[in-house]
């Protein structure tokens, strides 16, 4: 599955979602990552964020999709992450 990962959280916790993140995602820009997961990173991805923030105040949003294959991205500007896929 194809995922975009967006999120908005507090500062105490940003360093540590940004290093969660990474270790499963693409970074795109500030709070946005993307890239393919098996549903069992996508699992342990949400379980590892879900412990990290503050439910009452933070937020993180998961965009699915199937497939890459009705999907578009434009990019105006700097692309700011470059996706490595592996075939």
């Amino acid at each position: 599955m194809y995922i975009v990962l967006v999120y908005d959280v507090g500062v105490e916790r940003l360093e540590k979602i940004l290093k969660t993140c990474r270790r499963y995602l693409t970074w795109i820009q500030n709070s946005v990552f993307e890239g393919e997961l098996t549903e069992a990173n996508f699992i342990k991805l949400k379980h590892q964020l879900s412990k990290l923030i503050d439910e009452e105040r933070d937020s993180v949003t998961f965009y699915i999709f199937r497939t890459t294959a009705y999907m578009r991205k434009e990019t105006l500007g700097t692309v700011k992450g470059e996706i490595v896929r592996t075939i």
